[in-house]
């Protein structure tokens, strides 16, 4: 129930007068928390252009990574390695993503069997990258006997899959019960209702999850540092040890060579430019959906 405030203020001022200074300092305090934010992200983001637009070139995406203390070079090499092994974790955790959170949903959203799915989905969720990259380390690279791309886009699907699942789950939730009870009123499966209703009406907020899981997986340095590792040449072998952006950044970043160096901001620079855009496209996604 609202309240009046000149008719509250008139009956207890006191009172008033407290609530409003409390509603001052909140707003003040969260004013400053918000401008320390945005402070801190925008020094970030300068810091990385400022440091890594001038090692950006035709060669930084045609020439592959120099050796130990050669002039030139570039990141081509490690850039399709990220693309080839990103994409096939998409490729992967997308489907797997999609249908475990349309099961959580539809089909079995108060069996033992989803609750324990939602339990391990949620240990996923929390669990350090690194852990993953030693635990698919130990069951892939120690059994095959060799690091490979294979391996890392197992790892990064790991990490992909639950926020996939999750993120189906919760927008599928949202959708009224009106709207499946029309869909079967009409004769229609469960399955036909899930896929074909359900889903589709909320189909930009899963794509928006899985955008966000790829943006999530461009970034993760960890599991490839003990599954995909590191390639100086251009390669397209995923059964070999492949270059990627993550790992290749860490590497030239801590050596002592300036070129090294600086073609480690350039794509630190990139990584950056790519997920921004990919945050601000699934916004921009998600928004569109609610207004419609």
């Amino acid at each position: 129930m609202a309240t009046n405030t000149p008719a509250f203020a008139a009956i207890n001022p006191g009172l008033y007068r407290r609530r409003k200074m409390t509603n001052a300092v909140g707003l003040v305090l969260s004013s400053l928390s918000m401008a320390l934010g945005l402070i801190g992200l925008l020094w970030i983001l300068w810091t990385l252009a400022f440091n890594g637009m001038s090692a950006l070139s035709w060669d930084f995406f045609t020439k592959s990574t120099p050796a130990p203390g050669s002039a030139g070079g570039g990141m081509a090499n490690a850039i399709l390695g990220s693309l080839m092994i990103v994409g096939f974790a998409t490729i992967v955790s997308t489907p797997i993503g999609i249908l475990a959170g349309v099961y959580l949903s539809e089909f079995g959203r108060t069996s033992r069997f989803a609750q324990a799915t939602r339990f391990v989905v949620d240990i996923m969720l929390s669990a350090p990258s690194i852990v993953i990259g030693l635990f698919v380390f130990a069951i892939a690279v120690a059994t095959i006997g060799h690091f490979s791309g294979w391996a890392g886009s197992l790892a990064l699907s790991l990490i992909a899959i639950p926020v996939v699942v999750r993120t189906t789950e919760n927008m599928l939730n949202l959708v009224p019960g009106s709207l499946r009870e029309a869909a079967f009123a009409l004769g229609a499966p469960r399955w036909k209702v899930s896929l074909s209703v359900t889903l589709r009406a909320v189909k930009g907020g899963v794509v928006t999850g899985v955008l966000l899981a790829v943006a999530r997986m461009i970034g993760e340095t960890a599991p490839l540092l003990f599954t995909a590792l590191n390639n100086q040449f251009f390669s397209t072998d995923m059964s070999q040890p492949m270059a990627n952006l993550p790992v290749v950044i860490f590497n030239f970043a801590m050596s002592p060579y300036e070129d090294w160096q600086k073609l480690a901001w350039g794509g630190a620079f990139l990584i950056a430019l790519v997920v921004l855009a990919i945050n601000v496209a699934a916004r921009v996604m998600f928004r569109d959906k609610v207004q419609a």
